[in-house]
């Protein structure tokens, strides 16, 4: 494809030009109005540190190459370093550079000759000059992880491109490494230079939000305009001009739409709203990180307990604390801001074994669901979280022996599964696995009403009296299901549940660990009733015995007959206690 002198020169002089060419040449269609705002952005920013947020799959990284290659084409001279949170996607940005200068016909003039590389200019795919550059320590171009030598080198221009991953950004500590390890940047950058920073938030406590608080500038393009007032004052001055004018001259017109219609339909946004759920949704399309409202996230992992547990048995009396000498430092939390875990603050020393074990399997439904289970254990008045997991492969033989083998592991003797998918198939299918394994009764049970308020309402009560205890190796292994793929783990499911409908984009093992503690929490209501007959019973036999005698107890008080002796277990004499006297 051919281009004229005219819009060759007018590339030189706006970026918009030269995007719109690139695009062209690598059979791209034509950049969207938003795209467009973006390139403008890159070209004016409106700092020399700034960054630019863009909802996930808006081509940020993509237009920041190109204005990486429309800057080296201005000036040859100038150093260029790409961060990435992993080398290869770091890696992936230069390449794409490269292919760029190698595409487009005019920038010709950027590809190293042979005399070049003759002189000691690099041209490898991810470390390389320009021509016209000179030899130097630092490359026109030069790729890196955030964990690898970010240092050694200078560059007048730093892209820091998804720098804030769920597998770098989901604990407190790891945020914390995050902001220092950024903090290198500025020994990079040479005098005069440029960060720019392009992400997308992981959570709510996003590293974009600790760097405004060091000077920078940011600039937001959500996928939705403003949805309602409240929405448009969290953004504040932050969101774009482009969008924020629009918004502001006529909200009723605006609110809710797509900033991106062409390429982002109401169907389009449906989908990714369901498959993200609310929480994330809002973090990876709207960009809004103000979702920390105590009322909004009610459960709190700084209402549990976490201990070391034994299979068999444990202690009868639980005390709750919060201070700081009981915060787990070494265990990693992927909560809301200041929420942490804690360990008890004190615990009996007499020990009994548990009253029961009861195993809730969550059958999955359709697409990315799980099969997961949670096991709870009961004991005096206290529930203990031992395991909890799931399987994508739905009902397979070997998912259906696992967790039979589970099961077996954990002495459970309550299997409960949920009865709403394929009206009883799972029991069905699961019972036969269990009794060639490990036999035990299995029940199945129907939920109503909207999934978010019942996983509230049956949680929130037992946690906040901090009746649930968990076995610190459920932490660590939940973490390890984080790193892979935040939206099944357990804690973030827990800490990110709200009671708006679909709040989660998955919540299978919140729901599973709901469904185990309101089997307990129904069988100590239908105990407490039965204990308090049995409990009056087995006093007025003691106090029938005259071998055993009679201790003192309110309830059984009414029913002594007056004028008669009667004595305590310690022949304490209450002789004419009741008389009248």
């Amino acid at each position: 494809m051919n281009w004229t002198q005219e819009q060759i020169e007018r590339a030189l002089k706006d970026f918009r030009v030269l995007l719109f060419i690139i695009w062209r040449m690598i059979g791209l269609p034509q950049p969207t109005p938003i795209q467009n705002d973006m390139a403008r952005t890159l070209q004016h920013p409106p700092s020399d540190r700034f960054i630019l947020e863009g909802f996930r799959g808006v081509a940020k990284s993509f237009i920041t190459c190109a204005y990486v290659v429309w800057r080296l084409w201005l000036n040859p001279l100038l150093k260029v370093e790409i961060v990435s949170a992993s080398k290869e996607r770091a890696d992936a940005n230069a390449v794409f550079i490269k292919k760029i200068i190698n595409t487009v016909p005019f920038l010709e003039c950027l590809r190293l000759t042979d005399e070049d590389r003759k002189a000691g200019l690099k041209d490898t795919q991810n470390l390389f000059d320009v021509h016209g550059a000179t030899p130097d320590i630092s490359n026109s171009v030069k790729s890196v992880g955030i964990t690898g030598q970010i240092t050694g080198s200078r560059a007048d221009i730093l892209i820091a491109d998804d720098v804030e991953i769920p597998n770098n950004s989901g604990t407190q500590k790891q945020r914390d490494a995050l902001g220092e390890a950024v903090k290198e940047f500025d020994a990079i950058l040479k005098p005069g230079g440029q960060i720019i920073y392009l992400g997308t938030p992981q959570t709510e406590m996003s590293l974009y939000n600790e760097l405004q608080k060091r000077g920078y500038k940011v600039v937001i393009y959500p996928l939705l305009y403003p949805e309602t007032p409240k929405e448009r004052e969290d953004y504040g001055n932050n969101l774009a001009p482009f969008i924020a004018q629009k918004y502001d001259k006529d909200p009723e017109k605006w609110a809710g739409k797509s900033t991106e219609p062409g390429r982002f339909n109401e169907e389009e946004i449906a989908k990714r709203r369901l498959s993200y759920g609310r929480a994330g949704f809002s973090l990876q399309f709207l960009l809004n990180t103000n979702l920390t409202d105590a009322e909004k996230y009610p459960l709190k992992v700084s209402d549990l307990i976490i201990a070391d547990l034994d299979h068999k048995e444990t202690s009868l009396k639980w005390h709750w604390g919060k201070s700081p000498d009981l915060r787990l430092l070494d265990v990693p939390c992927v909560a809301l801001k200041q929420d942490y875990f804690y360990r008890a603050f004190e615990r009996s020393k007499e020990l009994a074994p548990y009253t029961g074990t009861v195993m809730f399997i969550d059958p999955s439904g359709r697409g990315k669901d799980e099969t997961a289970y949670a096991i709870v254990k009961y004991l005096n008045g206290y529930l203990f979280l031992m395991a909890v997991g799931g399987y994508t492969d739905g009902y397979s033989d070997d998912v259906l022996r696992s967790l039979a083998l589970k099961a077996r592991f954990y002495g459970v003797n309550q299997v409960v599964s949920e009865a709403n998918f394929g009206d009883g198939m799972f029991t069905k299918i699961l019972t036969p696995i269990f009794k060639e394994i490990y036999p035990c009764n299995i029940d199945e049970v129907k939920s109503s009403g909207q999934k978010e308020k019942r996983i509230i309402d049956t949680l929130e009560p037992v946690m906040q009296q901090h009746r649930l205890i968990v076995d610190a190796q459920v932490i660590s292994e939940d973490f390890l299901m984080y790193e892979k793929d935040y939206q099944y783990s357990l804690f973030y499911q827990l800490t990110r549940i709200s009671k708006e409908k679909n709040a989660l984009g998955h919540d299978d093992r919140l729901d599973a660990l709901t469904g185990a503690v309101a089997y307990w929490v129904e069988e100590m209501a239908r105990s407490a009733e039965l204990g308090v007959q049995e409990r009056l019973e087995e006093q007025l036999e003691i106090w029938m015995d005259p071998d055993r005698g009679v201790l003192w107890i309110p309830e059984v008080a009414p029913k002594i007959k007056p004028g008669r002796q009667y004595f305590g277990r310690d022949s304490n004499i209450l002789e004419g206690f009741f008389s009248g006297r």
